[in-house]
């Protein structure tokens, strides 16, 4: 698949390129942290919730917020799901990477399924930090090398965090943790996780 840059006018729709941060202290502690061959989620993580960064991207990203900043490592090459949020997710790729991007709006309103063919691929460089907005379907990262990849997330406090209760209606079926709204791939486990398996076509691989 054809595989866009983040200063590609196609990514605004998706998202947008922040400036005017100092992120080297950032991703010198991400270098440290677990890079499995699977892929890893800490939604908060101590050591870089420490830095000098956090305090600046809650104040001037989320607006004085409380935000969790952790991070998603490891290897991946394929879809298995996609994501949506009712906020913003700040990323900030310590490594190269690619995100696999669709569109909240291209989710079927009665069936909630979603047509893989409309993802789009982009190569975030290392060092870029970007603001994924709410309406934008992604999940975790993809390798853009065979090193793996390592991604600092930042999201409100709470996000992803499992659930009290979970509801069986209408949108309420999507929702798999707090503030996450997901849609799996009939081909990943997911669905025996308690996830809504609704995407419909190829479970996208970068390296098609």
């Amino acid at each position: 698949m054809d595989i866009f840059n983040i200063n590609d006018s196609k990514f605004k729709k998706y998202g947008r390129v922040i400036k005017g941060y100092d992120s080297s202290e950032l991703i010198k502690e991400m270098a440290e942290l677990p890079l499995p061959n699977d892929v890893v989620y800490v939604a908060a993580e101590p050591k870089l919730e420490s830095l000098k960064i956090f305090e600046e991207i809650q104040n001037r990203e989320f607006g004085g917020l409380p935000i969790q900043l952790g991070y998603c490592n490891g290897n991946n090459v394929l879809l298995n799901a996609v994501e949506y949020h009712r906020s913003s997710e700040i990323n900030i790729a310590a490594t190269n990477l690619i995100l696999l991007l669709g569109s909240q709006q291209d989710i079927d309103s009665e069936q909630f399924t979603y047509d893989t063919s409309l993802i789009e691929a982009f190569f975030i460089p290392a060092g870029s930090m970007i603001e994924v907005y709410a309406t934008s379907l992604h999940y975790a990262p993809c390798n853009a090398g065979k090193v793996g990849f390592r991604c600092a997330v930042v999201l409100p406090r709470g996000t992803n965090l499992p659930l009290e209760t979970k509801q069986h209606l209408f949108e309420d079926r999507l929702l798999f943790a707090k503030n996450k709204w997901l849609i799996a791939h009939p081909e990943t486990d997911l669905g025996q996780q308690g996830a809504f398996v609704g995407l419909i076509g190829k479970n996208i691989m970068v390296e098609d």
